[in-house]
């Protein structure tokens, strides 16, 4: 049995705690592999940020540092005061010290840093935390762009669902591939993301236009992704010049309209390869890519992972959840 210890703070993530605890949970129904405990600074019901308790069965008081195998520290909006606390550091560093893995979700990774146990390592954490992190821990390397990211025996990931895949990772890295799907699909879980997989998606990264003309710009890239959406033809359905597209477009969405028409058809791809078998040369012409190494290469900067590399996972969460 590997002991895999939460460590919550006041003002935790629920869902930071409870994703990964049932990744954890259904594994080891299946393996007997796993048990499970939370350890908190004191032993009770500890507030999260969302004002549910939780109840921490161990405080560092009585917590044993060493029966530890994979620790998993959670993050949320109280660890800015959780990082404060030398108790809760001092036995999160004397935990990690003969841990056989260290990880955290979110901003967990900020414990971890208070504990001097990143140093010289490539971590990630939430998009919105990037900028602290790396003001905070200049002696890290910050990657706000994977879901999840293993150095060596530290793992950290961005926040809330993405705890989950990396709990799917850490059992996969145990037990394979065929006991981290079938709880994949116990769990009903869209798929199982690969750590490279980037956090903005869609919904992250487009913010929403301010005034109509941008708006029915924005509309007809998403009506029709692989049309043609030139700068000529998106000023066209904003009603505006070329130039003065070209200046409103990326003060209202934050980038030009070029890069927004990639990802919005990087999305499209994601989605068809999800869906359907249509061959990767196909996707390409329809999409507006034209080829199928630009979509690659698009493909690739934006998602981590070729389109080919997609699919095959993709179809392989599928088979074993039939």
């Amino acid at each position: 049995m590997r002991g895999v210890v939460f460590v919550i703070f006041e003002g935790f993530q629920t869902l930071d705690l409870a994703g990964p605890f049932e990744v954890f949970g259904y594994a080891g129904e299946l393996t007997r592999g796993y048990e499970c405990r939370v350890v908190a600074a004191e032993a009770g019901d500890v507030r999260s940020s969302s004002g549910l308790p939780i109840h921490a069965g161990l405080g560092v008081a009585d917590a044993d540092p060493a029966g530890v195998d994979t620790l998993v520290v959670v993050g949320g909006g109280g660890v800015d005061t959780a990082v404060l606390d030398e108790r809760l550091i001092g036995w999160v560093r004397e935990a990690a010290r003969n841990a056989r893995r260290v990880t955290s979700v979110c901003s967990g990774v900020f414990l971890l840093g208070a504990a001097g146990l990143l140093s010289g390592r490539r971590v990630t954490t939430h998009w919105r935390r990037e900028g602290q992190l790396r003001r905070e821990h200049p002696e890290v390397a910050v990657d706000c762009d994977p879901i999840f990211i293993r150095d060596g025996r530290v793992w950290t990931s961005a926040g809330v669902t993405a705890g989950m895949d990396l709990a799917l990772a850490l059992v996969e890295d145990d037990h394979g591939r065929e006991i981290a799907h079938a709880v994949a699909q116990e769990m009903v879980m869209y798929m199982r993301r690969p750590g490279s997989q980037s956090q903005f998606s869609v919904p992250l990264w487009s913010r929403q236009p301010a005034s109509d003309p941008i708006r029915a710009a924005v509309e007809a890239v998403h009506a029709d992704p692989g049309g043609r959406h030139t700068v000529a033809d998106l000023a066209a359905a904003a009603g505006l010049s070329p130039r003065h597209l070209q200046r409103r477009f990326p003060a209202e969405l934050g980038i030009p309209p070029a890069a927004y028409v990639e990802r919005v058809r990087v999305e499209a791809a994601r989605r068809a390869l999800a869906e359907s078998g249509v061959p990767v040369e196909a996707l390409a012409r329809r999409l507006g890519f034209g080829t199928a190494e630009t979509l690659r290469r698009a493909f690739h900067r934006r998602i981590g992972v070729t389109p080919s590399d997609y699919r095959d996972r993709f179809r392989a969460t599928t088979r074993e959840n039939l």
